[in-house]
């Protein structure tokens, strides 16, 4: 018999760290090689971690929503053979498993101390961040939670126990706490960058969802980015008649040759990587009081995924593609993001980023800067419109396919004039499409 130290494999040369989501094995349980043991999570992308072998899963050293390092060793797997596998002496490694285990044991204590609300800090009850808030903003005190029957493991109260305890409070309202006497004029005020939460009142007929892990992470980058960035925006209205008319020329003969569909996606953004070598200034990054100038044109594609949360692929070196290889690009990124098939480096990388808000019908919108980069282009839907047409004979009145473009950019780098020149040389070679081109 030996061991086989389970360790969190490298995902990609930016990816430091994971979060785990989910064990698919107990211990005890039986594993073969190539199966998946457990469920991690990066910044953005969900993946699985299988077994290198097979074995008995007889050590399990992080527990779910535990941050673990890539390399280190996750899980211990029992298995049928003379020599210690994943490096190291089998002396040395029964050693550092119980190091290990009371480290952890130390970083989880140390985080129920940081996280936890001081009033609850009395209690000697675990209780989850999803109870305690419920717990203060029904104005329920760390006693007369600690009078709630669990039904959870250990005892402990989960989210239907509180709730439960609060219908059978009563409908009546909670009382409010009394008011306390004047702050000193020497207390400073909270600070504007530190929003004061509001308690929301919950009554029995309300539900109450636990936001998912990566509704978490977007959150916290939405708000990250407005207190970051001075956001400013500009618009224009683009032309795209031409680009209309040959897309629903070559789009059969392209798919038929190429093997992929023809969006627009990919005319867009090879209109914004064009763009963004003419104006290298919009392809930067903030770092504190640093400008970093990107040598690579590397484009983010939004793309909104089947549970509703948005992911942010990556189209690498998009200067470089020629409109074949920029549709491929788009079409395998936005199918792998959609099957959750995205590795953690499909994310990473990003120099500016592009959202198409006209694929729900909107006519433009004010997209929220994707940090740390200083722009963000928000595509419009397609409309037929009435618009003025001039030509040598004169002006007259005839139909054209019109759409808007957004413009966000950080105005602590970006002035308007190179946010807005930026945004209308988009808007040039769109209106400049070639209607005879070859793809």
């Amino acid at each position: 018999m030996a061991k086989f130290e389970l360790k969190l494999p490298k995902m990609g040369e930016s990816v430091a760290e994971a979060t785990i989501t989910n064990w698919l094995k107990n211990v005890g349980d039986a594993i073969s090689a190539d199966e998946a043991v457990l469920e991690i999570a990066t910044d953005k992308v969900d993946s699985e971690v299988p077994s290198e072998v097979s074995g008995t899963l007889t050590e399990i050293l992080f527990q779910v929503n535990d941050v673990v390092k890539v390399g280190q060793t996750i899980a211990i797997i029992q298995t049928e053979g003379g020599s210690v596998s994943g490096g190291g002496t089998p002396d040395a490694k029964t050693e550092a498993i119980p190091a290990a285990v009371a480290e952890v044991a130390k970083t989880v204590e140390t985080a129920k101390e940081t996280v936890a609300p001081a009033d609850f800090k009395t209690s000697d009850k675990f209780y989850s961040p999803l109870v305690k808030n419920i717990a203060s903003a029904e104005g329920i005190s760390v006693a007369e939670l600690d009078t709630i029957t669990g039904s959870g493991k250990d005892g402990r109260v989960t989210k239907d126990d509180i709730l439960n305890h609060i219908k059978n409070r009563g409908s009546q309202p909670i009382a409010a706490p009394q008011a306390s006497a004047p702050a000193p004029a020497t207390v400073a005020p909270p600070q504007a960058t530190q929003p004061i939460a509001v308690p929301v009142s919950v009554n029995g007929g309300d539900e109450i969802v636990e936001m998912d892990r990566m509704r978490k992470l977007i959150s916290g980058y939405m708000v990250a980015s407005v207190q970051t960035s001075a956001h400013v925006q500009s618009f224009i209205e683009v032309d795209v008649t031409n680009i209309v008319k040959w897309r629903d020329k070559v789009k059969n003969a392209f798919e038929k040759r190429e093997g992929e569909k023809l969006t627009f996606t990919p005319i867009f953004m090879e209109a914004v990587a064009k763009a963004l070598k003419d104006f290298p200034g919009m392809n930067i990054s903030v770092d504190g009081e640093y400008i970093i100038k990107r040598k690579n044109i590397n484009l983010g594609m939004a793309a909104a995924l089947p549970n509703g949360n948005l992911i942010v692929p990556v189209i690498k070196n998009a200067d470089q593609l020629n409109l074949v290889g920029m549709a491929k690009a788009v079409n395998d990124l936005g199918n792998r993001a959609k099957a959750g098939k995205l590795k953690p480096d499909d994310t990473q990388g990003g120099t500016y980023t592009v959202t198409n808000v006209g694929t729900f019908g909107s006519v433009f919108g004010t997209p929220i800067i994707n940090q740390p980069q200083v722009g963000i282009l928000a595509l419009g839907a397609i409309r037929k419109v009435p618009a003025v047409i001039e030509t040598p004979e004169g002006d007259f009145i005839g139909i054209r396919q019109k759409m808007f473009l957004s413009h966000s950019y950080d105005h602590r780098v970006v002035d308007g004039a190179l946010g807005g020149s930026f945004v209308k040389r988009v808007a040039d070679y769109l209106e400049a499409f070639d209607v005879n081109r070859e793809y």
